[in-house]
């Protein structure tokens, strides 16, 4: 951002209790808000992301995973077992706007920490709480983790082809939508609280937030006699769409297209086997696998370039499918701008990702690395006479 541009939630401060994925995924949107996050930590091992890896990778002494979400946080080392390090705790909430947690059920109510308690001390707080099944009913004490989520949320039932059996994500989406989610609502409590000066409670649950991933399909599921959704056993890409809606390889790669109507792409790709279809829109989808099956047999002939060159200027939708390196390496995405590499004092550097969103034309940017366990204690407690 350029000196002097201010961030909508600057000046606010959020309290960071949660780990793992889902409310530091929510802190992070609100730290590249403006917002200061203070990221309460265990002082005997911290968040337990530290050591979730995806790859052999160690940075600093912490996982990559870690350093991804936690990028420009403050951390203050807290011990919830101790009194003293507790009613520390409570000083800084009572000077806090924001609070996040995602403890296990009944796990924030011991601590004595839950809404009620935490409004008590602080009204004015916006208070987030983040579950993996919500607070009541039977699944409330299960393991709320992403793989779990998604299997009980019928998700992976729209993945992969016909024959496969269910498929999960390859990335943790519950983890994700649940903190967009929990950033959307203490956004608008926010908002509220400017009004009333009353702060609020948020909650969200991964299952909640995958349910609502699936509003477009479930609400026809749930409108036609609820029949479950039938993948395409052939080059499936959406459960619901008729051909040619899918991912096809061609000589050198992968070529993906989307909506387009049989006899227009019929003509283009010079394919008279697609004759009979040609005004039977039903069979589009009925003959769903057939047509696509043609069609990939056709594609595979030419490389990825040679049919852009005829399906683009014709308004198809259709993209070459990038790996991250070709992704990298695109105009369209160096334009965007939207990497960057953070640094800390102990000569750590880490190349990561930048918001996703621009504030009065800008995306802002950060230099600060992920913390060490308890980095800012000192400092935070000197600030907050605590």
């Amino acid at each position: 951002m350029s000196e002097g541009t201010e961030l909508p939630l600057e000046g606010l401060i959020v309290v960071d209790m949660s780990q793992f994925l889902s409310g530091p995924y929510c802190s992070l949107r609100l730290l590249d808000l403006g917002a200061r996050v203070i990221k309460i930590e265990r002082p005997d091992g911290g968040d337990l992301s530290r050591r979730l890896y995806l790859s052999d990778t160690e940075i600093g002494g912490d996982s990559t995973i870690f350093h991804a979400i936690n990028r420009a946080k403050e951390s203050l080392a807290i011990d919830l077992k101790n009194p003293a390090d507790l009613a520390t705790l409570k000083t800084l909430l009572a000077k806090a706007d924001v609070v996040i947690q995602n403890f296990r059920p009944g796990v924030i109510e011991r601590l004595g920490l839950d809404y009620a308690a935490v409004r008590a001390i602080n009204p004015r707080l916006v208070y987030c709480s983040i579950s993996g099944y919500g607070e009541e009913g039977p699944w409330v004490r299960r393991p709320g983790q992403d793989l779990l989520a998604q299997a009980r949320s019928g998700v992976m039932w729209l993945n992969g082809d016909e024959d496969q059996g269910p498929v999960p994500f390859g990335l943790a989406i519950g983890d994700m939508l649940a903190g967009a989610a929990a950033a959307q609502g203490i956004l608008a409590a926010l908002v509220r609280r400017g009004v009333t000066g009353k702060g609020g409670l948020v909650e969200t649950s991964l299952l909640e937030a995958l349910v609502d991933l699936q509003f477009e399909v479930l609400t026809t599921h749930l409108n036609d006699g609820r029949r479950l959704p039938k993948r395409s056993g052939f080059r499936s890409a959406h459960a619901y769409l008729s051909a040619p809606y899918g991912v096809y390889p061609a000589k050198d790669g992968y070529l993906a297209i989307a909506m387009t109507p049989i006899p227009k792409l019929a003509d283009l790709l010079d394919m008279p086997e697609l004759e009979p279809y040609r005004d039977e829109p039903a069979s589009w989808f009925t003959a769903r696998d057939v047509i696509k099956g043609l069609i990939a047999r056709r594609i595979e002939e030419r490389t990825i370039d040679d049919w852009l060159a005829i399906l683009e200027p014709a308004d198809i939708w259709c993209s070459r499918v990038m790996n991250w390196n070709e992704l990298i390496e695109s105009e369209g995405f160096q334009v965007l701008d939207m990497l960057q590499t953070v640094t800390r004092d102990d000569a750590v550097s880490i190349a990561t990702t930048r918001s996703p969103l621009r504030i009065d034309g800008e995306r802002r940017g950060v230099t600060r690395a992920a913390p060490r366990i308890g980095e800012h204690s000192a400092a935070i407690r000197a600030e907050f006479g605590l």
